[in-house]
C-alpha cells in the first residue's frame, strides 16, 4: 500500500466507531427444531453472483414477481398482509459478507419452511452510496433464487424503503397439505 493510499483510507475512516458485536439473524419461535446451520458449511455452494453491478436508482422502488405468480399474492405483500417470520440484517456490511449471511438465511428458511421474511438492507442518500450498492446487489441475488417468488419495499415501520418483504415458494410438504385439505373441501 503506498502512503497517499493509506493516507485516503485513514481519513475516510477517521469518524468510523466500531459496531458492537450483535446477531443479525432474528428467527421466530417455530415448532420444528433442526440442526443449526453454519456458514461455512452452506458456502461451498453458494451461487450469489458478484462482479458488474447495475446501480438501481435510490427513485426506483425494488419490486420483483416470478411469472405465474398471481398478483393478489405481490399486492398483499406491498402492503405487508403476511407475518415475517424471520428477518436478516445487512445494514453497514462488507458485500461480501452481505452475500454469503444472504445466501445461508434464504437456504435456511426454505429448509425450515418459511414463507415470508423481511431484509434490511439500509437507504443511502445518494445512488453510489454504499447502502443503495447492498440494495441493488440483493435486487440482483434474490432473483437468482428459485424459491423466491416476489418481494417489495417494506412498509415504514419495518424499515420502508430501507428493507424488503420476500416471499418464498411453499415447501413440497406444505404444497401436498394444503392440496389435502382443498380436496377434502371439494368431496
Amino acid at each position: 500500500m503506498n502512503p497517499d493510499d493509506k493516507s485516503l483510507f485513514l481519513d475516510a475512516m477517521e469518524d468510523v466507531q466500531p459496531l458492537k458485536r450483535c446477531n443479525d439473524v432474528h428467527w421466530q419461535p417455530n415448532r420444528n427444531t433442526r440442526k443449526p446451520y453454519t456458514l461455512d458449511t452452506l458456502q461451498l455452494d453458494n451461487f450469489l453472483t458478484t462482479g458488474f453491478l447495475d446501480v438501481i436508482p435510490l427513485s426506483t422502488p425494488l419490486e420483483f414477481k416470478r411469472e405465474g405468480l398471481q398478483t393478489g399474492v405481490l399486492d398483499k405483500l406491498r402492503q405487508g398482509k403476511y407475518t415475517q417470520q424471520a428477518s436478516l440484517n445487512l445494514l453497514r456490511q462488507p458485500v461480501e459478507q452481505c452475500r454469503q449471511q444472504l445466501f445461508a438465511f434464504i437456504r435456511h428458511a426454505c429448509e425450515k419452511g418459511l414463507r415470508n421474511v423481511l431484509i434490511v438492507h439500509g437507504k443511502g442518500r445518494e445512488d453510489k452510496s454504499h447502502a443503495n450498492i447492498i440494495r441493488s446487489y440483493l435486487a440482483r441475488w434474490l432473483t437468482e433464487f428459485d424459491d423466491v417468488q416476489a418481494f417489495c419495499c417494506a412498509l415504514p415501520h419495518h424499515g420502508g424503503n430501507g428493507a424488503c418483504y420476500v416471499a418464498l415458494r411453499k415447501s413440497a410438504e406444505a404444497r401436498q397439505e394444503n392440496w389435502e385439505r382443498h380436496a377434502k373441501r371439494s368431496r
